[in-house]
């Protein structure tokens, strides 16, 4: 009987390729594109692309939504991926693959081929049909990871000192700079958020792969997988073949002779040419992805700049609803507050339905927790309800090393308490506490107000901690688990749209400029920018010439909003005396 189920199992999995033989496209993804959250402002020569050989980035909802349009289109008959070099974080990775269990869920087959695996590219991998290994494969497949840096002793053996305030015993980032190893707190932390991220990517391998999460995760244990016949062995892998052989199989599949003869179309170009909804309606898609401050470049979120697009939307009256994509560690206190504050009075509009990315934590959690709804992928980063304060003081290091000496001259005894030359005295960091817990409460009232929750209940799951969105799902922090697009089909059925009715908006808009511009920094049209923030806005341009940046970091510091797991602060003391003054606003 055993038997007989097995055959029946293997003929129903080569039925749907055979079903397309010679009538369908093939949809290939190589993903040699980077994987990136929104599209970047650029020129029509990418000069860093021409420079190191590379390719641009392409959208994680360009590829979302192509694939999603191939499951249902008649014209394409599979998928063919090659996931060995992808590059995405693991929240972007979870949306991928389920995007493909969906095309494969449509009744269309998936073959993946890598030469070799790494963690990330056979969890995207093991979704497919027939997974395909290079006989000569390398592979290697050990789980999850993090590690932990600790300065402390070498920046008292230069004469450094650091002083770190705080409310959360969780919030771990200045630890980096005040301990020589993890605190028992931020230690379980990292423990649970690794732990969490692994179970939900082996439980997914072990269920794509047929076996359970309990012999997956003891064959990566021992380390039972040296080569590509063990992942065949263990059912892990369908096939070790080569190239030439995966050719031959995909000719099979299309009937045709040769390779060259595959109907195979790129994902990249599919992408492009997939049609629109109607003009009448839009649903916005807004990106809050990077750091939250006060000033910065595109790469950032900047708080007036960001509250200005929100207004722009609840100002469009073709906006039926909003979908705020947020892909943040945190940052600036107050840009995060002016970002808020715009999204309340968009809210009171509009729905304002929330999707997480790899991140939402701290700042990324201050901007998102008083929403219609919150989406967010198992594998995202949250919470990070806490805040911090962290104070260095550089001036014995200079007296030590350099020999020089600092005398204050000052109206009060706490005129140069933010100098970053001595260390704060006991009343001083009295006030600097009384200052982190106002923020505190704030923080906890938002949250209690946005989620439903007693104060006391956000105290009991806030104090810092990060959680995986999986945790986050079961503490009340996020409504549902899903991606980018499980957000925007919600937001289109709370206003009653079908997917004809509507086009996506996408916002803040990139904005293409010439070589000139990039290069005299007059690309800007917004009166707000300087012509530095405008060259500042080219990556291409920071690449080849990171003086640019470096003089940008030395005469402008930022008031940060981090969790611990993006942490910011490596740059504190090249930025000088002047990073002290605000350092203390840190959370």
């Amino acid at each position: 009987m055993k038997r007989t189920r097995l055959f029946l199992i293997a003929v129903m999995a080569v039925m749907p390729m055979m079903a397309f033989a010679g009538k369908a496209k093939v949809l290939k993804i190589d993903f040699k594109n980077p994987i990136a959250e929104r599209k970047a402002g650029g020129s029509s020569l990418d000069l860093m692309s021409i420079v190191n050989g590379t390719p641009g980035s392409v959208t994680l909802l360009s590829y979302i939504n192509a694939i999603d349009a191939a499951a249902q289109d008649k014209n394409i008959g599979m998928i063919y991926m090659t996931p060995e070099n992808v590059s995405c974080g693991t929240a972007q990775l979870e949306e991928l693959r389920a995007a493909l269990e969906r095309f494969r869920k449509a009744g269309k087959p998936i073959v993946a081929y890598c030469e070799n695996f790494s963690n990330g590219s056979y969890y995207l991998a093991s979704v497919a049909d027939k997974v395909i290994l290079d006989p000569a494969a390398e592979s290697m497949i050990t789980g999850v990871g993090t590690q932990m840096i600790f300065l402390k002793d070498v920046l008292d053996a230069l004469g450094v000192d650091v002083q770190l305030i705080r409310h959360g015993k969780y919030k771990a980032a200045g630890e980096m700079y005040t301990r020589s190893e993890a605190s028992p707190e931020n230690r379980l932390q990292n423990e649970a958020l690794v732990g969490s991220i692994w179970n939900t990517i082996s439980t997914q391998i072990a269920a794509s792969r047929g076996c359970t999460p309990e012999q997956f995760n003891q064959w990566v244990e021992n380390l039972d997988m040296i080569n590509a016949n063990d992942y065949k062995d263990k059912g892990l892998v369908d096939e070790t073949w080569y190239k030439d052989e995966v050719d031959k199989y995909l000719c099979e599949q299309n009937g045709v002779n040769k390779i060259s003869e595959v109907s195979f179309v790129k994902i990249n170009k599919y992408a492009s040419k997939l049609k629109k909804g109607s003009r009448k309606n839009k649903i916005a898609v807004v990106y809050a992805d990077g750091e939250i401050v006060i000033e910065g470049s595109d790469a950032d979120i900047v708080g007036s700049k960001m509250a200005n697009t929100l207004r722009k939307v609840r100002e469009d009256k073709k906006v039926k609803a909003v979908v705020f994509r947020v892909n943040s560690p945190g940052g600036s206190a107050q840009a995060a507050e002016a970002i808020r504050h715009e999204l309340q009075l968009l809210r009171a509009e509009k729905p304002v339905i929330v999707s997480f990315g790899d991140y939402a934590a701290s700042g990324g959690y201050w901007i998102s927790a008083e929403s219609d709804y919150i989406f967010s992928d198992y594998n995202t980063l949250t919470g990070s309800i806490g805040v911090f304060g962290l104070i260095p003081s550089v001036g014995n290091a200079i007296r030590k090393n350099l020999k020089v000496n600092i005398e204050t001259v000052g109206t009060t005894s706490h005129s140069d308490m933010m100098s970053g030359m001595r260390k704060l005295n006991d009343q001083e960091v009295k006030y600097v506490q009384r200052q982190i817990e106002k923020i505190y409460d704030d923080f906890t009232s938002l949250v209690s107000n946005g989620r439903g929750m007693s104060k006391d209940s956000v105290d009991a799951i806030g104090q810092g901690r990060i959680w995986s969105g999986s945790d986050a799902i079961r503490i009340g922090l996020v409504d549902k688990q899903g991606g980018i697009q499980d957000a925007i089909d919600y937001a289109a059925q709370k206003v009653g749209l079908s997917k004809e009715d509507y086009r996506l908006s996408i916002y803040p808009v990139a904005k293409d400029v010439s070589l000139l511009q990039m290069l005299s920094g007059g690309a800007s049209d917004d009166p707000e920018e300087t012509l530095t923030t405008s060259v500042e806005s080219q990556p291409s341009l920071i690449d080849l010439f990171p003086a640019i940046a470096r003089m940008r970091e030395l005469s402008a510091p930022s008031i940060w909003l981090v969790s611990e797991k993006k942490n910011y602060f490596c740059s504190a003391f090249l930025k000088g005396t002047r990073f002290a003054r605000r350092a203390w606003r840190n959370w």
